[in-house]
């Protein structure tokens, strides 16, 4: 099992991409760790959106690494769909089948002990932070509904403060540094050999 963390924006997701695009996704079992955002149906919307979705409490990680673990055991697990619109999972889940390799992303990992303790490979993406901001209100403006204000808003009060207490510390538990995200094709090459040979050793064929 390997992890891709990072700041908010950082191109953890898109370095995870990468990987699963030139290891082959039908090898890789991938959990976003965002998909585990807990439930807050049961609040009113305006309470909803005040919550700090970037503390570690926001996520149900204890679900996740059971289901790490499901996968590791041969089980096939039901992957939570989470609306980050209505800040609510939705009904229907994605079944994800065990895999020679289980891909974890998200900007807590390294953060979790638990997590920490099941990765083999644990990567960190390091993206300066003027960059992230900007990449962060693209993102939320354009495919979260949010409006400009808001963004701002969550970020000064709590994107910005758990980013500085609990993602970037976590970069030293990162066993390879990547600067620059996806655009970094020496590390991706670098970790895509690493888990070719991986899956050599399994007796699973790679491209």
């Amino acid at each position: 099992m390997f992890g891709v963390a990072g700041g908010t924006a950082s191109g953890k997701t898109t370095v995870a991409r990468k990987i699963l695009e030139q290891v082959g996704a039908g090898r890789v079992a991938y959990l976003p760790h965002d998909a585990y955002y807990r439930d807050m149906s049961h609040l009113p919307v305006a309470e909803r959106s005040r919550m700090n979705y970037d503390h570690p409490n926001a996520l149900e990680t204890s679900l996740l690494v059971t289901h790490i673990r499901e996968l590791l055991e041969g089980r096939a697990v039901q992957l939570p769909v989470y609306s980050f619109a209505d800040y609510c999972r939705k009904e229907e889940t994605v079944a994800v089948e065990p895999a020679p390799v289980i891909l974890v992303d998200g900007i807590l990992i390294l953060a979790e002990p638990d997590l920490r303790a099941l990765m083999d490979i644990k990567l960190f993406v390091d993206t300066d932070a003027d960059v992230r901001l900007i990449r962060r209100m693209e993102r939320d403006i354009r495919e979260r509904g949010r409006s400009l204000d808001s963004t701002v808003q969550q970020y000064m009060e709590t994107v910005r403060p758990m980013d500085l207490e609990f993602v970037q510390p976590s970069r030293r538990y990162g066993d390879v540094i990547i600067p620059g995200g996806g655009m970094n094709r020496v590390a991706i090459d670098m970790v895509v050999l690493k888990l070719r040979d991986i899956l050599q050793q399994h007796g699973v064929d790679s491209k």
